[in-house]
């Protein structure tokens, strides 16, 4: 039986889920809910909405693209 070489390892595709994962809990602090037309939410402008959820979200993408390009040591 010959070995197959995958373009990703299991570490990759491990990296790949905690990044994604890391990206969905950054959309979930983004979400709530909203202003209407007749009452007004001052919620949307929390902290938690515009700068946290972002850099949330920033930082899972970031880790997604670092499992793509890490290379496991043989």
């Amino acid at each position: 039986m010959e070995k197959k070489d995958f373009a990703f390892s299991k570490m990759n595709y491990i990296l790949l889920a905690v990044g994604m994962a890391v990206v969905v809990l950054g959309f979930l602090l983004m979400s709530g809910s909203g202003s209407t037309e007749t009452a007004y939410n001052p919620d949307i402008f929390s902290p938690r909405r515009i700068k946290l959820a972002p850099l949330v979200c920033l930082a899972g993408f970031v880790s997604m693209i670092c499992a793509v390009v890490y290379r496991p040591k043989e």
